[in-house]
């Protein structure tokens, strides 16, 4: 199990990536950016299932699975976009990262699940160091004249906590599924992007290969390790954990030379180490509760 959590937790590592390749992609819309990123995702599945005969996918997929994985993958992006085009970024976001905190409330109504109080704690001292980040130590506002955006916001937690926790009732799924849900995100992306977006193509060398990374890694190999880490690793620990991808994100861009140290970038750092450390205080001392934890 702990093999798997940290498989899991390198997906929010390579999600810590996406505001550095996303700035660095030039005006690519968010659709089409989401297109193509998702088309890398998927040759990435292809060619892992090329070379690895044992990630293929073998024997058929439930109608049910193909509902979770499509609409967990795209229809978090397609809300998070909505909610970016129709409320305020700060707020926008701050309602969306509510999914790692719905991902550990809501592990306890999953078989053989045990919710304990310092789960619950670290998420919430993650979802502190987050507001930290996002807010950057100033307020917030709702107006009412973004009730759709925030709506959005809210389905994205919805979504991805939903998918996540579901992805761990389908556990004799092989994570080689996770080629085709990037394939169907792929397709929906570049439809939406038709019907609602201007091509705009990547400038030069450096922009190409931005769009490059996030395929290969926050948009590619990150789900297909997520997957991996819900269904076989400690879900509490990955839901707390997961607030770590604001901070190393905003880190690297601080090591990139686009963000300013602050003593706010610290105190997050603190906290949402500190939770995630809490909510894993217990994981080496569990004995592995599924079968299996060695192969993708």
């Amino acid at each position: 199990m702990a093999r798997a959590t940290l498989i899991g937790f390198s997906a929010v590592a390579m999600w810590a990536l996406l505001a550095l390749f996303t700035a660095a992609s030039g005006q690519v819309p968010p659709f089409q950016l989401s297109a193509m990123s998702f088309a890398v995702g998927t040759v990435i599945g292809l060619l892992a299932q090329s070379f690895f005969p044992t990630f293929r996918q073998r024997g058929s997929v439930p109608p049910s699975v193909w509902l979770v994985g499509i609409g967990g993958l795209f229809g978090y992006h397609f809300l998070y976009f909505t909610a970016l085009r129709n409320a305020p970024a700060v707020e926008a976001s701050l309602i969306a990262y509510l999914w790692p905190l719905l991902i550990v409330l809501g592990s306890a109504l999953m078989p053989g699940e045990r919710l304990g109080w310092h789960h619950v704690a670290g998420a919430f001292l993650g979802l502190f160091g987050t507001f930290l980040i996002i807010t950057k130590g100033g307020g917030f506002a709702f107006d009412s004249r973004y009730t759709v955006g925030y709506a959005a916001a809210g389905g994205c937690a919805l979504f991805w906590s939903g998918y996540s926790l579901l992805s761990r009732r389908f556990q004799a799924v092989p994570t080689s599924i996770v080629t085709w849900f990037c394939a169907a995100a792929a397709v929906l992306s570049a439809l939406c992007h038709l019907a609602l977006e201007q091509t705009v193509w990547p400038a030069g060398t450096g922009e190409w290969l931005a769009v490059l990374g996030l395929g290969l890694l926050p948009v590619g190999a990150a789900f297909y390790a997520w997957d991996h880490g819900v269904k076989h690793g400690n879900i509490q620990v990955l839901g707390a954990s997961s607030y770590a991808a604001p901070l190393l994100s905003t880190l690297i861009l601080i090591a990139a030379g686009q963000a300013e140290p602050t003593a706010n970038i610290l105190a997050a750092c603190l906290l949402i180490t500190g939770g995630a450390a809490l909510a894993a205080k217990n994981m080496l001392r569990r004995k592995p509760a599924v079968a299996g934890d060695a192969a993708i």
